[in-house]
């Protein structure tokens, strides 16, 4: 299941989890939000939908349905291997954007192919290489030289 990367919420936050929480953990976390009362986070509010209580007024209700909807996505993208996989891969990606400099971005073709090891490889000003597999082409938008600390952008 892909993800639109875009504007993407921290959905750790959202459950108010850490990427080290255990599936339990996190499981925990989203069916306290989702159905047990809000209180036990801010107020005396429930985010279910069905859990609202009569006399809530109109504009609150929908609020807390927006939150319920952001809570159930933040479940559905940490609650599965794969995706939490997927999305912990995107965060890293996006945090090594924020805190290594790029040094270029470059268009896939305009690295070198090797034929034999399925292998693009552009040099680096220190001597080094930048290289990704064929198969990663479509995982990996970022890669790092193998002698120093600098960091390419592979564009599509």
């Amino acid at each position: 299941m892909a993800f639109e990367r875009i504007n993407q919420k921290d959905w750790y936050k959202v459950l108010g989890a850490k990427p080290s929480d255990s599936p339990a953990e996190l499981k925990r976390k989203y069916q306290k939000l989702a159905l047990l009362p809000f209180f036990y986070v801010f107020f005396d509010w429930q985010y279910h939908p069905d859990k609202q209580e009569a006399d809530v007024p109109a504009g609150e209700v929908e609020e807390r349905v927006q939150r319920f909807i952001e809570i159930d996505q933040a479940w559905k993208i940490l609650g599965n291997e794969e995706t939490k996989k997927e999305y912990d891969l995107q965060q890293r990606e996006d945090n090594l954007t924020k805190e290594w400099p790029l040094h270029a971005q470059i268009y896939l073709e305009d690295m070198s192919w090797n034929e034999d090891e399925q292998l693009y490889t552009l040099s680096c000003r220190c001597g080094g290489n930048y290289s990704i597999f064929k198969n990663e082409t479509k995982d990996v938008s970022l890669v790092c030289c193998d002698t120093c600390s600098l960091v390419i952008e592979i564009l599509q």
